[in-house]
């Protein structure tokens, strides 16, 4: 008889059919859940720069070209016109305060000088003149009066003794009579000849001193008049190196006015530093400034800030402080970092290609040795070309890719190799 065998509702088949959906609807939720779902990119490891992130000394500065310049510079400019009639000494010499650089040629301007020169000497002769006429008639009037004073010293004992003969009877009237006329006439005549004599001493005195400023002016007008042709003669006004843009020839043309050179102090020099406009409200006298030349740094200071801006850039003249560098030469060009305001502890990271790429808004951080994430990042201030400040986003130690992104394209993730 025939047995009815009962079916297994789990088979083994059945069993591995539910077990592989089970499996792949875990799996397919842990993907949903929790797998990383961002892009991700294979680079290599050599070919990408990695910094660390570190606090230290911000200095923000800014970095600028300056040109070397004599510190004290003295134009040659020709107070006189005419042609060049010698010259002593060419650009490039070593002068001496003094010492003799061109002499010009002037005929005119010479004989005009010569004319000028015997007027003035024969004006100052007739002041001579007139100033003895009156010293003259001074010692007329003086003589006067003493030969008044002579006559009274005879006539008044005289007159003295006759009043008392007449007195007496002793002497005829006449003679007596006589005697006293020449005395009365005589103390009139020295009243009379005195109250001259005073009053025309006042106006000789005025007179005097008129002839004197008169006379002192007309001396140094013939001095000014005699420095014309020495006017002629370029000299040096200080010691130093002479230079000139021009090679003057003899005969040459010199207009009045002309620059024909100039004299630079020797050994001590100025940077002169044009600077964009929008950095005018930060830069003051005193900020101090860095260079490199011939393998050491050396330190200036802002001195002078110039109130001109001309296209947009002003220029400032900085000193070096303590030691000047040797070698350097007139028109030489110098990079310079300035600085702006006092140094402070931040949170610095390097600058790099990165920042063309993400505008410093993020960066990719490394996590481990063999993976970089993107992470936002806040940066502000930038330390010349060396450094950005960190806001916000990073901290000391992380390490960032600061290399160009440009090949990353939108992946999140880098695993590095």
């Amino acid at each position: 008889m025939d047995k009815k065998i009962a079916k297994k509702t789990w088979t083994l088949k059945r069993i591995a059919t539910y077990g592989g959906i089970a499996l792949m609807s875990v799996f397919i939720a842990y993907q949903f859940i929790f797998a990383d779902r961002r892009s991700k990119l294979v680079v290599e490891k050599d070919k990408i720069t990695i910094s660390e992130i570190r606090i230290g000394q911000f200095k923000e500065y800014i970095p600028q070209t300056g040109e070397v310049q004599p510190s004290r510079t003295v134009y040659l400019d020709a107070l006189e016109g005419g042609n060049v009639k010698r010259v002593v000494r060419e650009s490039g010499a070593l002068v001496r305060k003094g010492d003799l650089i061109m002499e010009i040629s002037n005929l005119n301007r010479e004989i005009a000088v010569l004319q000028q020169e015997a007027q003035l000497v024969e004006s100052i002769n007739r002041s001579r003149d007139t100033r003895l006429a009156i010293l003259r008639n001074d010692l007329d009037q003086r003589q006067a009066l003493a030969q008044i004073d002579n006559q009274l010293a005879i006539l008044r004992p005289q007159y003295e003794r006759q009043r008392v003969l007449f007195e007496k009877k002793l002497i005829a009237k006449q003679d007596f009579e006589r005697t006293e006329a020449d005395f009365k006439y005589n103390i009139d005549r020295r009243k009379f000849t005195y109250e001259a004599y005073k009053r025309d001493s006042i106006g000789r005195l005025q007179s005097l001193k008129d002839i004197d400023v008169s006379e002192d002016r007309m001396k140094q007008n013939l001095i000014s008049v005699r420095t014309i042709l020495e006017n002629l003669n370029i000299k040096a006004p200080i010691d130093g190196q002479l230079s000139s843009q021009t090679h003057w020839e003899v005969g040459q043309a010199i207009n009045t006015g002309q620059r024909m050179g100039q004299v630079d102090i020797v050994g001590s020099y100025k940077v002169r530093v044009p600077i964009d406009e929008l950095y005018l409200p930060r830069i003051s006298t005193g900020l101090t400034a860095t260079t490199d030349f011939a393998g050491k740094t050396y330190t200036l200071v802002i001195t002078y800030i110039y109130p001109n801006i001309v296209g947009g850039r002003f220029e400032v003249d900085m000193d070096f402080q303590g030691e000047t560098p040797q070698g350097l030469r007139r028109g030489q060009s110098l990079r310079m970092r300035i600085e702006l305001g006092q140094p402070s502890e931040e949170l610095l990271l390097p600058m790099g290609g990165f920042y063309k790429d993400t505008g410093g808004n993020w960066v990719f951080i490394l996590e481990g040795e063999d993976k970089a994430v993107k992470r936002n990042v806040r940066l502000g201030r930038k330390m010349g070309s060396e450094f950005f400040e960190v806001l916000e986003g990073l901290k000391p130690g992380d390490r960032v890719i600061t290399s160009s992104y440009e090949n990353f394209g939108t992946n999140e993730v880098l695993i590095l190799k």
